[in-house]
């Protein structure tokens, strides 16, 4: 049978085991995207464009995150422990296929949350947004560098450490990473550690494609994506593939 039909058969098997629950992510991700662009303004007494635009930038970043370090590898921790990952190991397709077919449903719920959280941040605040046509590659190449740290670890680890590192991430990606303010505002060490970890070049790589005339990213934040990236995906796939 072909690649494209094992995708294809895949992906509404998928769908339709998750839809119930697909949708209710998607609903959680426009509130909290609202949140971090309107809500986070209630902490600073009088925020200026500079401020609205770290929010405005930061949000469709931490909807990416939250999508696939958080909610993602809770998912496969409970696949993990209903029996569904071994029966999802005896489907007679590439392990790429099973891969391919789950992240392009993780993409498709993030695009509401990233487009409310736009939209609000710019009638609501004009931040000033310069989008680049950048936009799109940059946003899919953070979200599945994303998805794929979420589904290394996941599969690599038991249920209960995935649960646990999928909490420290959210909570460390809202207040210790550099995603809605300046690094510069981090102690040294912290600032050091955030050059080695994703994170802080998925946010650089946002702010460069939504507002280009202010933030620019390096070649070196988009080959720490790509590097963590291949190392997600590739270690889900020899998991998958390892008897």
């Amino acid at each position: 049978m072909p690649l494209f039909s094992h995708y294809k058969y895949v992906f509404q098997l998928q769908f339709l085991r998750n839809a119930g629950f697909l949708i209710f992510m998607a609903m959680i991700q426009i509130l909290i995207s609202i949140g971090i662009v309107i809500g986070f303004t209630y902490l600073i007494p009088t925020p200026n464009t500079s401020t609205i635009l770290y929010l405005a930038t930061g949000a469709p970043t931490i909807i990416l995150i939250f999508t696939g370090l958080v909610i993602l590898p809770q998912q496969v921790g409970t696949s993990k422990s209903d029996g569904y990952m071994e029966f999802m190991r005896t489907w007679p397709v590439n392990r790429g296929v099973i891969l391919g077919a789950d992240t392009t449903i993780w993409l498709c719920i993030t695009i509401p949350g990233i487009v409310v959280s736009t939209i609000v941040a710019h009638f609501t605040f004009h931040p000033g947004y310069d989008i680049s046509w950048t936009v799109v590659p940059a946003l899919l190449m953070i979200a599945l560098t994303s998805i794929g740290i979420g589904y290394g670890f996941s599969y690599l680890l038991s249920p209960t450490a995935s649960l646990t590192i999928s909490q420290i991430v959210v909570f460390g990606a809202l207040m210790f990473s550099p995603v809605n303010f300046p690094m510069e505002r981090l102690p040294e060490w912290l600032q050091s550690l955030h050059e080695v970890l994703p994170i802080y070049s998925m946010a650089e790589v946002t702010r460069a494609s939504l507002a280009a005339s202010t933030f620019d990213a390096s070649f070196g934040n988009y080959l720490n994506l790509f590097i963590w990236c291949v190392i997600g995906f590739g270690g889900a796939i020899y998991i998958l593939n390892k008897k």
